[in-house]
């Protein structure tokens, strides 16, 4: 084993990393819109999504090993597993990785700072449409971050795991804001309408 390998290797088997990443990820579970908090299937593929990056980064190389099994041969870094562009463009494409997860969070917070104030906070649910904010321009700003949280983690260390579970991670959020839409059209009627052609659901519609 050469240094490099040695170098690499030496991410895995930190289990107090592991933990950390689950924990820290999972406390953006508090940042879920309010009036479909109790959606437990996205929570899931969300949560399962980060234990399989934290698990394949620092504890364990499962697609390495698979891969190795099955073809018998071992993959070079930056072929899913290691960091995903290390022979493109070194650590860049890590500290992209980062910008992008920590662009989603900040994405994450402010939405949420709006609803609380505006809908999650009051009883029942009684809140008035929000579109101040970053919701004058998208109407799912949290989902909008947490693909951008998990795209980002592909970005540092693409895993078979992370590039199977990332569409249906899209696919399930993007099937709950159909079914929350329908839900604010009963509530707001005209109003809701009238605002969602005017935004776009994940990203700003282009004018």
């Amino acid at each position: 084993m050469g240094p490099l390998e040695e170098n690499v290797m030496s991410h895995y088997n930190e289990w107090g990393a592991v933990i950390f990443f689950i924990i820290m990820f999972g406390l953006l579970f508090l940042f879920m819109p309010f009036y479909k908090r109790s959606k437990q299937k996205p929570r899931r593929a969300y949560l399962a999504f980060v234990v399989a990056f934290a698990l394949e980064m620092f504890g364990i190389p499962f697609s390495l090993y698979i891969i190795s099994w099955l073809f018998g041969f071992t993959l070079p870094e930056g072929i899913f597993w290691g960091h995903t562009l290390q022979n493109v463009i070194g650590l860049w494409g890590m500290y992209i990785g980062i910008f992008i997860s920590l662009t989603g969070l900040l994405i994450v917070i402010s939405g949420w700072a709006v609803i609380y104030k505006e809908y999650w906070s009051k009883e029942k649910g009684e809140g008035k449409l929000v579109t101040k904010g970053i919701y004058k321009h998208i109407r799912h700003p949290q989902y909008t971050g947490f693909f951008m949280i998990t795209l980002g983690m592909i970005f540092q260390w693409a895993t078979l795991p992370l590039l199977i579970m990332w569409p249906i991670l899209f696919s399930i959020y993007f099937k709950l804001a159909k079914k929350e839409e329908k839900d604010m059209l009963k509530e707001f009627g005209d109003q809701y309408l009238m605002y969602k052609k005017s935004t776009g659901m994940f990203f700003p519609k282009i004018k």
